[in-house]
């Protein structure tokens, strides 16, 4: 029987055809979804923060209001605070994210901490801030333990991500806005923070991100009604 099983070597060389076939007619689209070549090429604040970013994706949706509708939704972002409009019970803690709007999470600052984790031990900072055009957060996260670290105070260490995630607000014709989210890191060691990201953190930055476009649209569809 053992003589018809596939070897190790034939099922190497499957999982690496399928890798490449990913690579060159998926992870393309995963990485680009929803916008326009001039969206995905175009530069935003916040892309030099890590000018040597190892990957970058780009998506976009329209939402039926004006920027000025849609950024107190964006200001209120965070665990502890009105979450982050997708799968509350993986991003969330499993409470579900807010669907008003609440004066007391609208101020947002330079340098704030919005935590990542209804614990409080994990944050992304507020690295870019023009309100009801840009809101960039940036990540910085040790590994294996997933605790922050900031390098303007500590020294990096050997194994790390650090990231951004960018949210700008762009005026649509017709009252509507454009909503493109920006993300791009850099991590270490790469040949394994490199297998990470194809299989495991790009098709699940798409899931999160297209869930939280929906939400969006769902809760800015209410308030401009």
């Amino acid at each position: 029987m053992s003589e018809h099983r596939p070897g190790v070597g034939r099922l190497l060389g499957v999982a690496a055809a399928m890798m490449a076939l990913y690579a060159v007619f998926l992870r393309p689209r995963v990485l680009t979804w929803g916008t326009t070549h001039d969206e995905a090429d175009r530069s935003f604040p916040g892309d030099g923060l890590i000018p040597d970013a190892d990957g970058t994706s780009t998506m976009a949706t329209t939402l039926p209001a004006p920027p000025e509708v849609v950024w107190p939704w964006l200001a209120q972002m965070g665990c502890n605070r009105g979450g982050w409009y997708s799968w509350d019970r993986l991003d969330n803690g499993g409470r579900p994210s807010a669907e008003r709007i609440v004066p007391e999470w609208q101020r947002l600052e330079q340098d704030q901490h919005l935590d990542a984790l209804p614990s409080g031990d994990a944050w992304f900072t507020v690295a870019v801030l023009e309100p009801e055009r840009t809101l960039v957060l940036r990540s910085q996260t040790k590994l294996p333990s997933g605790r922050p670290f900031d390098l303007r105070y500590e020294p990096l260490p050997k194994a790390y991500i650090d990231s951004i995630w960018g949210f700008h607000l762009r005026p649509e014709p017709g009252g509507g806005t454009r909503l493109i989210v920006r993300a791009s890191g850099r991590s270490r060691p790469r040949p394994l923070t490199r297998t990470m990201d194809m299989l495991f953190w790009e098709p699940a930055h798409l899931i999160m991100q297209t869930r939280q476009f929906r939400n969006l649209r769902t809760r800015v569809s209410a308030t401009a009604a």
